[in-house]
């Protein structure tokens, strides 16, 4: 395993394992906030679904960039 493919295995392992626990912790995060209004639970999960795709198209652009 070289140095480029070795980076690549730590930056997705953080990328993952920080989006897992937080999707450990959405379902409380939605009801809490669904309490308050269903509208804005759908929301939270539309931008943690969002925020998860962009997180990985931004990294795959910064790859292309470097000729990876």
């Amino acid at each position: 395993m070289d140095r480029d493919t070795r980076n690549a295995l730590i930056a997705a392992t953080w990328i993952m394992l920080l989006f897992g626990l937080a999707a450990y912790w959405l379902p409380t995060v939605m009801l809490a906030v669904g309490s308050v209004s269903t509208v804005l639970a759908v929301v939270v999960a539309a931008v943690f679904l969002l925020a998860l795709f962009i997180v990985f198209w931004l990294r795959g652009r910064s790859q292309r960039k470097k000729g990876l």
